[in-house]
């Protein structure tokens, strides 16, 4: 049971970064996405996990990812990703190595440039005009690169980077970070004129099903899907929505993790 238990969890994490990926691509039709950035409001709400996840499914789907650590300060991306790196964002910046020798494969069929630790002003960094030529340099060498950066509500890296990518979206934890938090970073990204494309749900309890949609009564608290029935009888405001949907800040695609 534990292994089955396991196996289903996994697909039910896969099924939900395909679909996140695919709500990414029909945010923007006109204009496709190419590169996103993935902050939090507070730290600890699983937005390296959803990083990794999204780009292993964009890589499944045929095109060339990058994933880039943009965390100076508590980076984590090498450790769950199981590789070694000789040199990150620093020592590409400062011409210490060629970009090419930085980047590394990783099994989960995408690459992977990392950030060292403890790099003095990484702001500073971020608004250079080396930076934003990486930027544009990594645009055109991959189909898609996802950054991962420090929480918004507590750096502001994420929102300077936010400048100079498609879009960015917001990783929230549910049950975790307070709604003035994440209301709070939502305005921090739109002060700096973030294209904010939406919310990522994260830590969600999940049904059997791969389709699974929460319900929520007109008080806005979720109801059980066997329960979701007796709702709507009792009271017509009862819409289903796609979890996570009724955040304020979630405008666009909102996904479980």
């Amino acid at each position: 049971m534990g292994k089955k238990k396991k196996a289903a969890d996994r697909l039910v994490v896969q099924n939900a970064a395909k679909t996140l990926f695919a709500n990414i691509r029909f945010a923007s039709v006109d204009n496709p996405i190419r590169s996103l950035v993935l902050t939090s409001s507070v730290p600890n709400e699983g937005k390296s996990t959803v990083s990794i996840q999204l780009a292993a499914a964009i890589a499944q789907s045929g095109k060339r990812v990058l994933l880039v650590e943009v965390d100076m300060r508590r980076r984590s991306l090498a450790d769950m990703l199981g590789v070694h790196t000789r040199g990150g964002l620093y020592a590409v910046l400062s011409e210490q190595m060629p970009l090419r020798a930085a980047i590394v494969p990783t099994s989960q069929g995408f690459d992977f440039l990392d950030s060292e630790p403890h790099i003095p002003n990484p702001v500073d960094i971020l608004a250079s005009k080396r930076f934003a030529g990486l930027i544009d340099k990594l645009s055109r060498d991959y189909d898609f690169v996802v950054y991962d950066t420090p929480p918004v509500g507590t750096f502001v890296d994420a929102a300077v980077l936010s400048t100079l990518v498609d879009a960015t979206a917001l990783v929230v934890r549910e049950n975790f970070a307070r709604r003035d938090e994440v209301a709070n970073a939502y305005e921090q990204l739109r002060k700096a004129d973030a294209n904010v494309i939406g919310a990522v749900m994260n830590y969600c309890e999940t049904e059997t099903s791969e389709y699974y949609y929460a319900y929520y009564n007109k008080e806005g608290k979720r109801v059980k899907e066997h329960d979701a029935a007796a709702e709507v009888a009792a009271s017509p405001a009862v819409m289903p929505s796609k979890r996570g949907a009724r955040s304020h800040a979630a405008m666009g695609p909102s996904d479980t993790f």
